[in-house]
């Protein structure tokens, strides 16, 4: 028994420091800044990419709850007005929600596809088509 103590002591200790949620999908953080009577978020893209989703698309859902007017640059985003940064957290879980996640298995391996003038997600995992408002 004390050998076995000893083996799992030294089995924890080779273990890394840093711990993962488990989770294989996971939002980046918002780096977002005020600056006078603008917001920019610095990381916008890599957000949009991490979703699989058009820049655009999620610049027109967070303008339009926002209800506020945005532009692309590059890889960041710049909103009119002054928002806080839970805001932003708040409104990518709802868009994560909507637009990203199957509704049936609960997976992000999804795609916006749009036929003629409905937008449908389909799931590349269980292979689900569901409907999805339009932004």
């Amino acid at each position: 028994m004390k050998d076995y103590a000893k083996l799992l002591e030294r089995a924890k200790s080779r273990l890394p420091e840093e711990k993962t949620t488990g989770k294989r999908f996971e939002i980046p953080r918002v780096r977002s800044r005020v600056i006078g009577m603008k917001t920019i978020i610095h990381n916008f893209k890599e957000i949009a990419d991490a979703l699989n989703r058009e820049p655009r698309h999620l610049m027109k859902f967070l303008s339009n709850e926002m209800a506020t007017a945005g532009s692309l640059e590059e890889t960041r985003a710049n909103f009119q007005g002054r928002f806080r940064f839970d805001t932003f957290e708040r409104l990518m879980r709802i868009y994560t929600d909507n637009f990203v996640m199957c509704p049936v298995c609960r997976r992000p391996d999804t795609q916006i596809v749009r036929e003629k003038r409905l937008s449908f997600i389909v799931c590349a995992a269980c292979g689900a088509r569901s409907s999805v408002k339009p932004v």
